[in-house]
């Protein structure tokens, strides 16, 4: 064992589990309680088992948008007084987000203000809609369309991730479109939409709360109870939660041009779901290639070469399928097919022979030590918990997530880059400098 893992054994030792309770009301609701009593605060996660993933087709960017509108108000609670209520009661986190494929709130407060927790997540849950009118759902939608003009359509290279995950997740894949949603789709939306997306998928039945923290499990299942109990569940959502694999059969390429100073290269596949064979593998192939000065990509690419500014890598795991991407960012004039040329040098090194005991080693212990010093707070915990469950279907997880961390041999990561990075089975996109070009880019040829 090496000197990081030696380091990292005692506390990783009490962090490999997470005591929970979990129960289910009448209504349907899945329920998650961890008792943590090192701080006097109270962590409230609700997850909806909704995101862009769920979406009817011409509806894209509604699990997101939906986001924007449940913190608006509800029957009891104020227009934009949400957050004034937790500010007033000293929360700490609070927040909501969307992703492929759900959708979560949360807020960290003193203990003693559960109950405020509670009635805030409960009054949107049961009585949103008597709040939404056609004011906030405009308002919302002009918030939403002006977050993706800054995040994605003025922002340099903004849209080259969007022309890549089309390609990637060619036809009706769930993952094809971004959770942002195309300005078409959002200017089509009414508030009738919203109101039926609410009705289909915002209910106790599709949904699992996670109260974590200094909390007497009692009291909070009787709390939990009186806000949560009477509201009604609905028919079963349409959520898809079976593998759904990327078709792509070969190689296509992408010419994109941007307004940008460096070119970039971008390269992805599509690899296995979420905790599965191949997805621990894959995440530590992404450090070995990418992480630290000392990587195989940013010994090569930067140091040596000189030709590439940075260079990133990345498993990103999902519910229904996968990607791996590697991102290299070149210096000024420096050819992309050059860093294609070595990218693909390194990769097929990996495909034949095992990588290094120390880079096995260092990997490892990157991904154990961000596992659990990134879960220390009884904010992320209690995220993990929801992560877990939404995931696996077990909260406690965790002991699981390390022990497949601490199996990964270096004749697995071997296997993993030979299976799951084919060179002819992939997505490459490479973005040219263009004066007159849109910054986020502007997609010119696929091949």
């Amino acid at each position: 064992m090496g000197v990081a893992l030696l380091a990292l054994a005692p506390v990783e030792a009490s962090a490999q589990r997470i005591p929970f309770e979990k129960y289910r009301l009448e209504n349907g609701l899945e329920v998650i309680l961890h008792e943590d009593h090192r701080t006097p605060v109270v962590a409230v996660n609700l997850w909806y088992h909704v995101g862009s993933k769920d979406e009817a087709p011409g509806k894209n960017g509604f699990a997101h948008l939906f986001e924007h509108v449940m913190f608006q108000g509800s029957r009891n609670v104020g227009e934009d007084m949400f957050f004034k209520h937790l500010e007033r009661a000293g929360v700490s986190d609070r927040n909501g987000t969307t992703s492929n494929d759900r959708t979560n709130y949360y807020e960290t407060l003193p203990s003693n203000q559960l109950n405020l927790a509670l009635w805030l997540e409960s009054d949107r849950m049961a009585f949103l809609l008597d709040h939404a009118d056609q004011k906030t759902f405009e308002n919302q939608r002009e918030v939403v369309k002006n977050e993706r003009r800054q995040n994605y359509e003025n922002a340099p290279y903004g849209l080259v991730f969007a022309h890549v995950r089309e390609q990637l997740f060619p036809g009706d894949h769930p993952y094809r479109l971004l959770t942002i949603g195309s300005p078409e789709d959002l200017d089509r939306a009414s508030l009738d939409d919203v109101r039926a997306f609410f009705k289909t998928f915002y209910l106790p039945n599709n949904a699992t709360l996670v109260v974590a923290g200094d909390i007497n499990p009692t009291q909070a299942r009787e709390d939990i109870a009186r806000y949560f109990a009477p509201i009604l569940p609905g028919p079963t959502p349409p959520v898809k939660a079976q593998p759904v694999p990327s078709t792509l059969s070969g190689t296509k390429r992408l010419r994109i041009e941007a307004e940008v100073e460096l070119p970039r290269l971008y390269i992805h596949w599509a690899t296995p779901h979420a905790f599965t064979q191949g997805d621990a593998e894959m995440d530590a192939l992404a450090l070995i290639l990418e992480k630290g000065k000392s990587s195989r990509l940013h010994r090569r690419l930067v140091r040596e070469l000189k030709i590439a500014q940075d260079v990133s890598a990345y498993q990103g795991s999902m519910q229904l399928a996968s990607e791996f991407g590697i991102m290299v960012t070149l210096q000024k004039g420096k050819d992309p097919e050059e860093a294609l040329r070595v990218v693909d040098e390194e990769i097929q090194k990996l495909r034949t022979a095992p990588p290094t005991e120390a880079e096995v080693e260092r990997a490892r212990a990157q991904l154990l030590s961000t596992l659990v010093f990134s879960n220390e707070k009884v904010t992320a915990k209690a995220n993990l918990l929801n992560h877990y469950n939404q995931y696996t279907g077990d909260p406690g997880f965790i002991e699981k997530d390390v022990a497949r961390y601490r199996a990964i041999k270096a004749a697995d990561l071997s296997k993993a880059a030979a299976t799951h990075l084919p060179a002819d089975r992939r997505v490459i996109a490479v973005v040219t400098p263009t004066p007159g070009a849109p910054r986020a880019g502007r997609l010119v040829e696929v091949r």
